[in-house]
């Protein structure tokens, strides 16, 4: 438990040093939270201190933006249908609210050209909404990227509401990368709820904020947005792990740290496409980078689309951070689930309440 929370939650974090001379003037990146947990989650993002990227907040419920930074836009929607009270778990209501205040949307993602999506899934607001906003930004032009977390098993129903939702948000995402709870209990289960919360968020941050970095500014190896089309297109199902080496074997401890904190219950083995992201200090070196890609990459798809970055930090000397975005993977229960709710009838624009 220790070393997963020490690498996410401590010291060193790769979104925190970036200082605030971030500027991108000709690249417009919007991440928005749907629903009380997507609000969080972009609250908790901006407190990370991710840069590059404009927050977004949309929610039917108007008492829960007291809790959001200032700092955060926040669009209300369906104030005709929830008078502003909520969708009371209902995802037709937070589609129908998202569709009655389509514009607000539409105006928050005009000239977007990457567009980060998150939502816990299961519940009204957020699994209703979130479809409507990945299908307005994909008709604007942008790549759509959803970051979305699966309920406990425990929640049953929330379950059957989050597969459904997600199985639509696939229709219109470039890519879906599922953070599941469940794998807080295995990975953390002493933590204290919050914390494992806040974990997860971080792990969001890191993956936002490596990702915004090395396409807008100038890094020791660039991805660019036609890297990020090519490996998150195509609606594939990912996840996201993370790794942190120190001393000499940093870059073997990294590497194997990826391999072992994967918040979705999956395996590298056959995955079709991944993203890599190295974070060092100034002894980082191509081999050590070359070197944590083949370990991650090891097991995927032979035929597997790679691409890797890497931007050097101060303060990271004896450090490696990793983090792995990576898609088209098999062998979780719930990518099965949805891949057998794929040929399903359900398929318009209503969803299980």
């Amino acid at each position: 438990m220790s070393d997963l929370v020490n690498e996410v939650l401590g010291r060193g974090s790769s979104t925190g040093s970036v200082d605030d001379a971030f500027s991108s003037t000709q690249i417009k990146i919007v991440t928005a939270g749907f629903g009380g947990a997507g609000n969080n989650i972009v609250n908790r993002l901006l407190k990370a201190g991710v840069k590059g990227t404009e927050f977004v907040a949309v929610n039917t419920d108007a008492q829960h933006f007291k809790i959001i930074d200032d700092r955060i836009k926040k669009v209300l929607i369906g104030k005709t249908i929830t008078r502003g009270l909520g969708a009371g778990g209902d995802p037709t209501i937070g589609m129908k609210a998202a569709e009655v205040d389509r514009h607000l949307i539409e105006e928050t993602f005009a000239g977007t050209q990457l567009v980060f999506l998150c939502a816990g899934m299961g519940g009204g607001t957020g699994t209703g909404s979130i479809r409507v906003a990945a299908q307005i930004a994909k008709e604007q032009g942008a790549i759509v990227v959803a970051m979305v977390t699966y309920p406990f098993d425990l929640e049953r129903i929330r379950k059957a509401k989050a597969e459904d939702g997600i199985q639509q948000l696939r229709k219109y995402c470039d890519s879906v990368i599922i953070l599941d709870n469940n794998a807080l209990v295995r990975l953390v289960p002493n933590l204290p709820m919050n914390d494992a919360f806040a974990l997860a968020d971080e792990v969001l941050a890191k993956a936002i904020g490596g990702l915004v970095w090395t396409i807008t500014q100038p890094s020791l190896i660039n991805i660019d947005f036609a890297d990020v089309r090519a490996i998150l297109g195509g609606g594939d199902v990912g996840f996201i792990a993370v790794g942190m080496g120190k001393g000499t074997d940093k870059v073997s401890s990294a590497a194997e740290g990826v391999l072992k904190n994967k918040l979705l219950d999956v395996d590298f083995e056959g995955a079709k496409g991944a993203i890599v992201h190295i974070s060092g200090g100034a002894s980082l070196t191509i081999g050590d980078a070359i070197k944590a890609g083949e370990i991650i990459t090891d097991r995927m798809d032979p035929s597997a689309n790679v691409k890797w970055g890497a931007r050097l930090i101060p303060g990271y000397d004896e450090q490696l951070e990793i983090v792995a975005i990576v898609t088209g993977v098999k062998g979780s229960s719930i990518v099965g689930k949805l891949e057998e709710r794929k040929e399903s009838a359900f398929g318009g624009i209503e969803m299980i309440g």
